[in-house]
């Protein structure tokens, strides 16, 4: 089983979740194999440019007319097919106007068709709040960026080095908890168990750190989970609670929740994965996403990732000189492709994905077109190792921003996720036949 957290497919550094090493992780001899972290290996990282891509891009977006849309229907439905994904929503909003659908279905038995309005498992797109919720104590006045993250948490190892600036950008060389065996063996032993925040750490403390502090970049969990440790601390209040009242509510994001369990706000979408010791697709709706916490718990829908997509982007919750910072690019691997503060830049798009089981998740914003685009997936098994976000917003985008297309390269799952593997041969049926888009 691999259970992922991850920016799917984004970023290829030792370890990094869901990018592509440039090594495969090896791959399990049998359904049953004992689960074995990933190997760190080295990669040369892009240099990145000395302003933010998105603020130079000359990017467009065309304007949606019953040609465009048509275009967009027939993209959608193609991946929805090639891959074989139960269901998908599709949100692209530009000053000219929108376009929302969904294709497929949401429950696969007895195939309920998609709608537009069901909730669904963000992902790594919790990542996008968590820091956004740091940041917000950087502008009281009460954290700095550059506060060593031992001034609020004890036992972290090189603690009174790390900042709370090299966490929110993938640059502390933080062990990540979801490489060690004893993690992977308890969750695959049971999907519906909580964990908590210490318990997470502890996993991750044990072992080493992977480099000194901002000599590499290195995608884990550990440093979001960390983070949303300082921000309790600080706080005063658990995070969920601290998300509704510094972030969620002055974003107007009313239908995004922080769950402290595997509770599920109705309507939702069924989940399903192939995350599984044999490789069999299963439903995961009801497994407990504690695992990922400020990484990666979060839910949501639609309407609330297109404000979020925009407010993220342009920095409406932040002062002007904080958003600065959050949008200086560090490098990454992958070509056109940055890291910011809990955000990346995926040639001129801003904004962030996620997977977890059952479910995956794309909300980006398009500075230079005032373009946003959100894709909300009822899977999260891989076709052909691409994510099935990266594929749906590649698609979209080749058809509404020709000049400025969503890509992702193709990975095994691999990374800052446990890692034991399913067969690759394994795909997703269904004995239902998506019916067409729907709103």
């Amino acid at each position: 089983m691999a259970l992922v957290l991850a920016l799917a497919g984004l970023l290829a550094a030792s370890g990094c979740a869901g990018g592509p090493p440039s090594e495969p992780p090896p791959a399990a001899a049998s359904p049953t194999a004992t689960p074995s972290p990933s190997p760190r290996t080295t990669v040369t990282p892009v240099s990145p440019s000395p302003t933010p891509p998105a603020t130079t891009a000359s990017g467009t977006t065309m304007p949606l007319t019953s040609e465009v849309t048509a275009k967009l229907d027939t993209a959608v439905q193609r991946v929805l097919t090639q891959a074989q994904v139960p269901g998908v929503i599709v949100s692209v909003s530009t000053p000219q106007g929108e376009y929302l659908k969904a294709f497929g279905v949401s429950e696969r038995v007895p195939g309920t068709a998609m709608v537009t309005g069901l909730n669904m498992r963000v992902g790594s797109l919790t990542k996008t709040f968590t820091v956004t919720g740091l940041l917000r104590l950087v502008d009281q006045g009460k954290v700095g960026l550059d506060d060593p993250v031992g001034k609020y948490q004890s036992g972290v190892p090189n603690g009174d080095k790390i900042t709370l600036r090299q966490l929110a950008d993938m640059r502390s060389g933080l062990f990540s908890y979801t490489h060690d065996e004893d993690f992977v063996r308890t969750l695959q032993g049971d999907p519906h168990r909580a964990f908590t925040p210490d318990q997470l750490l502890a996993y991750a403390f044990r072992h080493p750190v992977n480099f000194a502090p901002d000599d590499e970049f290195e995608y884990s969990n550990t440093n979001t989970v960390l983070l949303g440790k300082v921000i309790e601390k600080v706080g005063g209040q658990p995070l969920g609670e601290f998300l509704k009242k510094e972030v969620f509510e002055p974003a107007d994001l009313d239908r995004t929740v922080f769950p402290t369990d595997n509770a599920f706000p109705q309507p939702h979408a069924r989940g399903y994965t192939d995350q599984t010791a044999d490789g069999t697709i299963t439903d995961a709706t009801d497994w407990n996403p504690s695992w990922g916490w400020a990484a990666g718990a979060a839910i949501s829908d639609q309407a609330d990732m297109r404000k979020w997509a925009k407010a993220l982007a342009t920095g409406s919750l932040l002062k002007p000189e904080t958003q600065a910072q959050r949008l200086e690019p560090q490098p990454s691997t992958v070509a056109g492709t940055w890291y910011g503060l809990g955000v990346f830049y995926n040639h001129g798009w801003i904004g962030h994905n996620g997977s977890l089981p059952g479910y995956q998740s794309v909300a980006v914003y398009l500075p230079s077109a005032q373009a946003s685009l959100v894709v909300l997936l009822n899977t999260d098994v891989e076709y052909r190792g691409s994510a099935p976000s990266t594929l749906f917003a590649k698609a979209i985008t080749e058809v509404v921003s020709p000049g400025n297309v969503y890509d992702l390269p193709a990975a095994p799952a691999d990374a800052d996720e446990p890692s034991a593997q399913a067969s690759p041969s394994v795909k997703v049926s269904s004995s239902a036949t998506p019916p067409q888009p729907s709103t």
